[in-house]
């Protein structure tokens, strides 16, 4: 019989790269339950924050090449090529390398593959494991995975992945983690547009924005997405947390995958001009819940925090 007990905490040694809002909280979730977690980040301060919650600092990228798997979330496919196969990278030195990458940023297919390969090539097994969350949904343990490679790399990994939130979703070889994060995202910007346009009706017809959306929720249309948004709508906080231009790339990416494969999209075409519009407007270092304002302007109304406390459903509050 199969020996299905999950090793032992700090069994592995772990790497992780990127240190921002996201990779701050994914590596404290992991120091937390007791693995041992060495951070490096381009500003270190933000990795020395981290021996807070038991994390060791790492003066360069160097040396983490002899652990036992390496995390990486960073901004771009360049950060992405740069922290492994850059100079000082990663993988810079093939004889000392660490046995399993697993890569957590939002990054195309192609460079996603790219890297792949240049694990392959020095024997370095990879995993592409974007998320759906932010650093408030990873704190709030709300954080989910999806996850493609080699399926026995994955399960050697999977205990650490548990740790970082709900879990992960094995969906197979190669970058079909990245073409299912796609469309998550996709339907993020579809959903969105619908609760503005939706919202808009409502108060022009005479509800408040807040006593519309609490219905909503507590309705089976009413989603966790729909809830964790609804501080946003209520109270016009668009700070971000995903900006029109980051949702816009997802939707050229989507449309191109459904134009490679023959699927046609006529909610993700309509959704994306009103994407394209958000851009457009300017508004390109707020929320993406700009979409609500949009919908207001053409529709005669101009819109104004109701200023009510409403619950995220994290815990949070109004907080995003």
């Amino acid at each position: 019989m199969m020996d299905t007990t999950a090793p032992r905490p700090g069994s592995l040694k772990v790497g992780w790269i990127g240190a921002g809002r996201m990779g701050a909280a994914m590596a404290s979730r992991l120091a937390r339950a007791g693995e041992d977690v060495t951070v490096w980040n381009r500003t270190r301060a933000k990795a020395e924050a981290l021996t807070e919650v038991g994390c060791a600092v790492a003066d360069t990228i160097a040396d983490l090449r002899g652990h036992d798997v390496v995390f990486t979330m960073v901004s771009t496919p360049a950060d992405l090529e740069q922290v492994l196969v850059g100079e000082g990278g990663l993988l810079a030195d093939p004889a000392r390398v660490p046995a399993v990458v697993v890569d957590c940023s939002t990054v195309s297919t192609e460079s996603s593959a790219a890297m792949r390969a240049a694990c392959s090539e020095r024997g370095v097994a990879f995993l592409a494991a974007p998320v759906s969350g932010n650093g408030k949904v990873v704190r709030a343990g709300g954080l989910s995975l999806v996850v493609s490679g080699p399926e026995e790399t994955y399960e050697r990994v999977a205990h650490l992945l548990d740790h970082l939130g709900k879990g992960a979703t094995y969906v197979g070889e190669g970058e079909l983690a990245r073409l299912a994060k796609i469309c998550h995202n996709v339907m993020l910007g579809v959903v969105t547009q619908c609760l503005a346009e939706i919202t808009v009706l409502a108060e022009k017809g005479g509800m408040s924005r807040a006593a519309f959306l609490e219905f909503l929720n507590k309705s089976v249309m009413g989603s966790v997405f729909t809830t964790y948004k609804t501080p946003a709508f209520v109270n016009l906080d668009y700070t971000p947390t995903f900006t029109p231009i980051l949702l816009r790339k997802d939707f050229d990416l989507g449309l191109a995958a459904a134009r490679q494969l023959d699927v046609p999209m006529p909610v993700a075409a309509a959704t994306n001009a009103a994407v394209q519009a958000s851009v457009s407007s300017g508004r390109v270092e707020e929320d993406f819940a700009i979409l609500l304002d949009l919908q207001a302007h053409n529709s005669g109304i101009t819109l104004k925090p109701e200023n009510v406390q409403v619950d995220d459903g994290l815990g949070g509050g109004p907080d995003q």
